[in-house]
């Protein structure tokens, strides 16, 4: 016999996050939270009697010599250019896993956040160059555009269960897909003085890494060393060699290489034959059964991801976020306009771009909208997504190779991301306290 409740309505559990994409999110925010004391420091000491020091610290010379061949840089390119390889293979990591096993794995499911993430981008950079236009600064226009994913998630984290969890993943993803636009930009639109020879010779060694791949060869010293060549070809070729991370973080294998039922039970022999017989090659036998059953892309950003998000992000936001506040560093004609343009494109064009997107996008029934969202959380997310400081340095420094600039770029990114902090934690909270009186 049926009852009231046989005839309610099934309502859906509420959305699981997986146990590594919970340690990912994990990682972000509280890198975030080291992001922001670094960027503090760095804004604190440029501003102080040793504001000297700062700067000396970041321009000593450090060259690699080997023969007749070597590179040279001062140590904030080093940062830039050689320890930001790390992040940008963590960020190449994440979009396989999102292509493979993640929102990115069908269209149906990537369309929100790819449509949102491609307003976010365009919007705030045709404002800022519309700002701009004519001016020194207009080869700003990509600095506007990516968001910081570290930050955003750090704001997400201090609100807790107030955002839903399908709305944390709509972030992350939009994140990637926005870095993956950014990374896109700089290589098709910030590299100086291209050498056909050196790129070409980057693009046949990625080549050998795919068919090695391709092949099952995954020898880790033989693919380190092939990264390395990568690299050097990059540096030499024009384009930022920082890049050559997010290329081998693509090319890396994001599935298992053994069905875990065969390791649990070929596993379980092994560790019988080495309790009998405890040797160090029976023990790497065993490992490297059980080791298959998890994604290599998976296991390496695990390993790296800690390193990306508490040493070199951090790292980088030191060696960067040091901008004078005095007032000559804006009176150099075009610097208000690209304070400006900054300021606007980030807090405002991130908000209209990515909430119009969405919307769009849900209105012409291409996808829908995260699961336990309103309107008004999706909006409080969008304005959160404003905040931006680690690869919109990255773009601002190529953008302008000479140093120009630095102040009213860095001051207008550290005020757009208070700001957008601030204001999309407000809406974000206050939206919850209302369906929490609603209910």
């Amino acid at each position: 016999m049926s009852t009231l409740d046989d005839r309610r309505p099934l309502v859906p559990p509420p959305l699981r996050l997986p146990p590594a994409l919970r340690e990912y999110l994990r990682d972000e925010a509280a890198g975030g939270v080291v992001l922001m004391v670094m960027a503090v420091v760095a804004l604190v000491w440029a501003n102080s009697p040793w504001r000297a020091a700062y700067a000396a610290l970041w321009e000593t010379p450090l060259a690699i010599q080997l023969g007749r061949f070597g590179i040279g840089a001062d140590l904030r390119h080093w940062v830039n250019d050689g320890l930001m390889t790390l992040f940008f293979l963590v960020v190449g990591l994440e979009i396989k896993r999102e292509l493979v096993d993640g929102e990115l794995r069908t269209w149906r499911r990537a369309a929100l956040p790819v449509v949102a993430a491609a307003g976010g981008m365009a919007v705030p950079a045709l404002i800022y160059a519309a700002g701009n236009a004519g001016g020194p600064g207009a080869p700003g226009w990509g600095v506007p555009m990516a968001t910081d994913i570290a930050f955003a998630l750090g704001v997400l984290a201090l609100l807790g269960s107030r955002v839903p969890a399908a709305l944390k993943v709509f972030l992350l993803t939009l994140a990637v897909v926005d870095d993956l636009g950014s990374i896109a930009v700089v290589a098709l639109f910030y590299s100086r003085g291209v050498d056909p020879a050196a790129l070409a010779l980057a693009a046949g060694l990625l080549v050998l890494v795919a068919v090695l791949v391709r092949a099952g060869v995954w020898w880790l010293p033989l693919h380190i060393g092939l990264g390395i060549a990568v690299w050097l070809a990059m540096w030499h070729s024009g384009v930022s060699p920082a890049l050559a991370g997010v290329a081998m973080g693509l090319l890396t294998p994001a599935r298992p290489t053994q069905d875990w039922m065969v390791a649990r039970d070929r596993g379980g022999e092994l560790a019988g034959k080495l309790a009998e017989d405890p040797r160090p090659p029976r023990l790497r036998e065993m490992l490297r059964e059980v080791r298959g059953t998890v994604p290599l892309a998976e296991r390496l950003a695990h390993d790296l991801h800690p390193v990306s998000a508490f040493v070199v992000v951090p790292l980088f936001a030191l060696a960067n976020a040091g901008v004078s506040l005095e007032r000559g560093g804006l009176a150099a004609p075009g610097a208000t306009a690209v304070l400006g343009g900054v300021l606007a494109g980030r807090v405002l064009g991130k908000l209209a771009g990515i909430s119009a997107a969405a919307w769009l996008a849900v209105r012409f029934g291409l996808a829908r909208r995260p699961e336990g969202a309103s309107w008004t959380q999706l909006a409080g997310v969008a304005t959160v997504a404003g905040i931006g400081f680690t690869v919109p340095l990255f773009v601002a420094d190529l953008a302008f190779p000479d140093g120009r600039f630095q102040a009213p770029v860095k001051l207008g990114l550290l005020v757009a991301s208070v700001i957008a902090g601030g204001a999309g934690a407000l809406v974000l909270f206050l939206s919850a306290r209302g369906r929490e009186a609603e209910a």
